[in-house]
């Protein structure tokens, strides 16, 4: 397929594989009531051309803009290239974001539409309906509960394509010529950055963006039309985007759809992806979670395990070391597949897996460590949202764990002065919307974009992540260390969701726990422990002796400075809603910072525990209360 980035949309390409492929190749499977529903390209363009003219009918036009919300499905991407076939620009929403969050972005994008999945999604819109004066018009996918709705700013998915059709059999030539008016320059989505430093903010990409982004991704990892690809993740994060809706457009892979996130795993295996990018939350706990079956498991699975996955783990030390393992390892790997690996990958769905990526975040090598153990070719990514997503990226059989590779065909890459990371590609976005202030921090006045990020490129190119800037450590001796490198080792624990480490003094550093409540609160039921409510279970003196002894195996990791020497463990879970996590689950270290100042404190100033009694507000406005102590350990 030829591209010429200055005249190619995802309307066009999308004409292009109807025209290739018809109705002979799948372009999207979606699973609903236990079955697999087949979308040819044929059939997804057929969708888009109908909800684009109808969007058209109903005032949709050139400069417009559409909000999508809820699960990703089939619709979701029907309306995202339906928008843009119109003329206007989409923008995809978290679907677990509050109606005040939805509410604000709809007003900071002055947003003229919105697909809304279900009920759930339209009244969170109709609850702040005097607030969203600017809102035309609301498209519903799903019908129940909509029944006695009257709201005359609603209307059925299947209505507005309804439309579309009958405009279609009028004007049939109308949909081409609107396809045929999008250039590569026009504005294709407005994008929400993850917010981990601050609000979000919505990155303006063009078509030009996001499909020279593809060409490059695939080039550096390459995709073909044989591939299926699972989406897993919130079409609002930047990744998805990418693989759900760019990529395919280029490489032609089919795109499966889970019933529900509930399911997503067990539908995974179903599918048995050849490709998959999630976040390094999804990969932490699918570690965590064969650690934890281990630990029910049968004496003799335990024994298998055990004796066999060391042998996997040296062998992915010579690969992430970039040396040929010997003959004898090689054989042990290749019993230890046919033993154990094979089956355990198979239980995970990863059995075809060519190429698993990990991106919007740093992931820990352990973690990398035990799926190049099982046999999992796991690959990080780099970037931002600001460069269309990805700028580095680790190649097939140059991984390794303490880089994020190179930077991919056409993307350069340089150090600053101050050690800061900049990037620059054909992939690099105009500015945030509504927000030039911004937008002038983050790009530098010859066109490099600022991540934020310390590192260093080593002798062939490699990029190396250090930190965020104001993130790193001082230790006493005066030098420089990642508190992420901490974190990420103490996130490998099976009981440990969250950490949080900081300065603690001249010869400290200190740390915040969050227990993984399902982890720890079924470790406490196999050891007949009894608690009420999740401030209980933190308190109890059993669970900060095993969370002191998680901490005291990653302190032996760790040069002697740079080890935690006291930890508090959080009574309560952090939550996106609280504004404690972003949407995509990293922790907003300044929020958490502010919220738990109280246990930092003490942490620093050496006392033994702190008594807490606050109060919390719920999402639907109701007031919890917790009462509890909170212990401070020395490691």
């Amino acid at each position: 397929m030829h591209i010429d980035l200055n005249d190619t949309t995802f309307p066009k390409l999308l004409k292009q594989n109807a025209e290739k492929y018809g109705s002979n190749k799948v372009a999207l499977r979606q699973k609903g009531l236990g079955i697999w529903q087949p979308c040819s390209w044929q059939q997804y363009y057929e969708n888009v051309r109908n909800l684009a003219l109808g969007l058209h009918s109903l005032g949709f036009g050139a400069g417009c803009k559409l909000a999508i919300i809820g699960n990703n499905r089939p619709e979701s991407l029907f309306a995202e290239i339906a928008a843009q076939a119109a003329g206007g620009i989409a923008i995809s929403l978290y679907h677990d974001a509050t109606q005040h969050e939805v509410a604000s972005a709809i007003e900071q994008f002055n947003v003229d539409f919105v697909i809304a999945e279900d009920q759930e999604q339209v009244d969170k819109l109709l609850d702040q309906r005097e607030r969203l004066t600017g809102l035309r018009r609301i498209i519903y996918i799903q019908k129940r509960g909509m029944r006695n709705y009257r709201d005359e700013i609603l209307t059925s998915f299947i209505e507005a394509q309804e439309i579309g059709k009958g405009h279609h059999d009028l004007h049939p030539e109308l949909f081409e010529q609107l396809v045929a008016a999008g250039k590569g320059d026009d504005t294709a989505i407005i994008c929400m950055t993850s917010g981990t430093t601050g609000e979000p903010k919505g990155a303006i990409l063009s078509f030009k963006n996001l499909i020279s982004m593809s060409l490059a991704f695939n080039e550096a990892d390459p995709k073909n039309e044989n591939d299926e690809f699972v989406s897993l993740l919130p079409l609002a994060w930047f990744g998805e985007q990418l693989m759900s809706v760019a990529a395919p457009l280029v490489a032609g892979y089919t795109v499966n759809f889970p019933e529900k996130p509930e399911t997503a795993m067990e539908d995974m295996r179903e599918i048995g992806p050849h490709i998959m990018l999630s976040l390094p939350k999804v990969w932490e706990s699918i570690a965590a979670t064969v650690r934890v079956r281990m630990m029910d498991s049968t004496p003799f699975k335990k024994f298998m395990f055990n004796s066999l996955m060391p042998i996997g783990e040296k062998y992915a030390d010579c690969v992430l070391a970039g040396s040929s393992p010997p003959l004898s390892l090689k054989i042990g790997r290749f019993f230890a597949h046919m033993l154990l690996f094979r089956a355990l990958k198979d239980r995970l769905g990863l059995s075809h897996i060519r190429s698993a990526l990990t991106g919007g975040a740093s992931l820990g090598t352990d973690v990398f460590r035990f799926f190049h153990a099982i046999g999992v070719n796991l690959k990080q990514l780099y970037g931002q949202t600001e460069i269309a997503g990805v700028t580095c990226m680790h190649r097939n059989g140059g991984v390794n764990g303490a880089t994020v590779g190179l930077p991919l065909p056409g993307t350069e890459i340089r150090i600053d002065d101050n050690s800061e990371i900049l990037s620059r590609s054909a992939g690099l976005f105009s500015g945030y919307y509504g927000d030039k202030e911004a937008t002038n921090r983050v790009l530098t006045t010859d066109g490099w974009l600022r991540s934020g990020d310390t590192g260093f490129l080593d002798a062939e190119g490699h990029l190396t992540v250090i930190d965020r800037i104001g993130d790193v450590l001082t230790l006493a001796d005066g030098s420089r260390f990642s508190a992420q490198l901490i974190e990420n080792s103490l996130r490998f624990s099976p009981f440990i969701a969250e950490a949080l480490v900081e300065d603690g003094g001249p010869s400290q550093l200190v740390a915040l726990i969050g227990i993984n409540s399902r982890v720890v609160g079924k470790w406490a039921g196999d050891n007949k422990l009894s608690y009420m409510t999740f401030a209980d279970l933190a308190a109890r003196r059993e669970i900060n002796d095993l969370i002191a002894g998680e901490v005291a195996r990653v302190n032996q990791t760790l040069p002697e400075q740079a080890r935690v020497a006291r930890f508090a463990i959080i009574y309560k879970e952090l939550d996106a809603d609280e504004g404690e996590l972003t949407r995509t689950g990293k922790m907003r270290r300044e929020t958490v910072s502010t919220i738990y100042r109280e246990l930092i404190e003490a942490l620093h100033a050496g006392r033994d525990k702190v008594d807490i009694d606050t109060s919390i507000v719920f999402p639907d406005g109701k007031i919890g209360h917790i009462q509890t102590t909170v212990t401070i350990r020395t490691t």
